[in-house]
């Protein structure tokens, strides 16, 4: 490979890498009916859909096994993988899981993180049906497959949202990345104070959001209080990247654009006294802190009343526009932000 043509991956970032990948995958099959490019794939089988995902964690970049327990990393790897299940409107069925093990990690060790996936396959009713186990030399790395089920009727994209449908997200936003700047400071105060020393971290006043980022809760109930309403989103998508990152993946996927008021993001108000305390904007641990694993969902007015009606635990925080007008978020202050600069005609 010629030197000067070596591209890195942040250059191009995530979604091009995938979209460069996929060029070579040029087999199809006919029962794939969505490959890439949502919150799972989609098989049809005749009778239901069945949904794909997977979800990788690697030790040093996904999770510090200085502050997570380990049946809570088996937890919260089991939300990420059924969380896109649930993005699409579907119910999880069985998980495989993989790991990658070192030295350093003993078998009771691997057995409190199989503790926290079974504990998830107990909440969110899915079955733990193998996977694979191999050596590694230095970290632990873990993927989990899951594999669900939704009826064709009521199959959620990422595409489908309309012009003037609202923009809607469950549950409260910044929360995980709050826990997690409270976790970051503990372990460096630790450090200093001398890293073989025993140590335990008051936590109690941080419990709400260092759960969030511990323990995410996939929003099981969300979709089964749709279902119960036959209500079926026009888009749905999880936010696991950032408010800002999954608004644009949703929009791009719809072709529309998007208007949200920045005074209607849902945000803790222990979130905010975590962010106070850091001295940073609390705007932006919603707007790009990801990790949250709620659901950002479009649906017409007339749906939107329905639902306020039997369940209180969304926001609507915008509405969908034309795709021209791009990407953007009205400031409390009445001052606009851009955040996908429309793409002009030829």
């Amino acid at each position: 490979m010629d030197k000067d043509s070596f591209r890195t991956i942040q250059s191009i970032g995530r979604t091009e890498l995938i979209d460069e990948l996929m060029e070579h995958a040029t087999f199809k099959k006919d029962c794939v009916t969505q490959s890439y490019g949502d919150d799972t794939a989609v098989l049809d089988n005749g009778e239901n859909y069945q949904l794909l995902s997977s979800e990788t964690f690697m030790e040093g970049v996904d999770f510090d096994l200085t502050y997570v327990p380990l049946h809570h990393l088996g937890y919260k790897i089991a939300v990420a993988a059924v969380s896109d299940i649930y993005a699409m409107n579907g119910t999880p069925d069985v998980v495989l899981v993989n790991f990658a093990v070192p030295n350093k990690i003993s078998v009771d060790m691997l057995k409190e993180i199989y503790r926290g996936i079974g504990r998830a396959s107990e909440d969110f009713e899915f079955e733990i049906v193998g996977g694979d186990l191999t050596a590694s030399h230095q970290i632990l790395s873990a993927s989990i497959s899951c594999y669900g089920k939704v009826s064709q009727e009521k199959i959620a994209y990422r595409k489908g949202a309309h012009k003037d449908d609202a923009i809607c997200v469950t549950g409260d936003l910044g929360g995980a990345i709050a826990g997690l700047r409270i976790l970051m400071r503990e372990k460096e105060y630790w450090e200093e104070q001398g890293a073989e020393q025993a140590f335990q971290p008051e936590l109690d006043d941080y419990e709400y959001v260092v759960k969030r980022q511990l323990v995410p809760i996939g929003r099981k109930d969300f979709i089964e209080k749709i279902d119960e309403l036959n209500i079926v989103p026009s888009s749905m998508i999880d936010i696991t990247q950032g408010l800002v990152s999954e608004l644009k993946h949703l929009a791009d996927a719809s072709e529309v654009g998007a208007h949200i008021y920045g005074a209607t993001i849902p945000i803790s108000l222990k979130t905010r006294h975590v962010a106070d305390e850091m001295k940073e904007d609390v705007d932006k641990y919603a707007l790009y802190g990801g990790e949250d694993f709620e659901l950002m969902f479009t649906l017409p007015e007339k749906d939107v009343e329905k639902l306020t009606d039997e369940f209180s635990d969304f926001a609507v925080i915008g509405k969908i526009t034309e795709q021209e007008e791009g990407v953007k978020m009205q400031q409390a202050e009445g001052d606009m932000i851009l955040f996908d600069e429309p793409e002009e005609e030829n």
